[in-house]
């Protein structure tokens, strides 16, 4: 039997400015994610869509997500191995297409993870990890488009 999870939040919309959606220009896009025992994160929009630009958005939280679930996979499959990195940082590029219409969707993230291995002779083995990270991510596996991967692998420097 397969096992099913369950994730709950609220969203609470914080723009109102004192006039509610009177016009599209009188409110604010911010609203809070909380999460039971967990601290509240602060949103907007994408400032191209009238957002704050000091506050995280959705477009940005996919690309986090996508991310930070590949690393997640990435650690175990280098665990069970063994190949041990030392570190790991990752600066994702998302692509989302607009539509005439306003509406739109995301066509490609390009995750571009840099890992420091101990030992040389873990390169090759660490590079083709990310192919299975990818394949097990729960969060790429939930996706409608393509989740690239452009690693790169170093040796620690001695």
């Amino acid at each position: 039997m397969n096992k099913q999870h369950h994730y709950h939040l609220s969203l609470d919309w914080t723009g109102n400015t004192g006039r509610g959606t009177e016009n599209y220009l009188n409110y604010k896009r911010d609203h809070v994610i909380k999460m039971v025992g967990k601290p509240a994160i602060a949103l907007s929009s994408d400032p191209a869509f009238m957002g704050d630009p000091s506050k995280y958005n959705p477009e940005e939280l996919l690309l986090a997500s996508l991310s930070s679930c590949h690393m997640l996979w990435y650690l175990h499959l280098c665990v069970i191995n063994n190949v041990i990195f030392l570190k790991y940082s990752d600066h994702p590029e998302g692509i989302m297409d607009e539509e005439a219409d306003g509406s739109g969707k995301f066509t490609k993230v390009i995750l571009k993870p840099e890992v420091i291995v101990l030992d040389k002779t873990m390169i090759s083995t660490a590079l083709e990890l990310h192919k299975e990270a990818n394949k097990k991510c729960f969060i790429a596996n939930s996706m409608n488009f393509t989740v690239l991967h452009q690693a790169i692998i170093r040796m620690k420097k001695k």
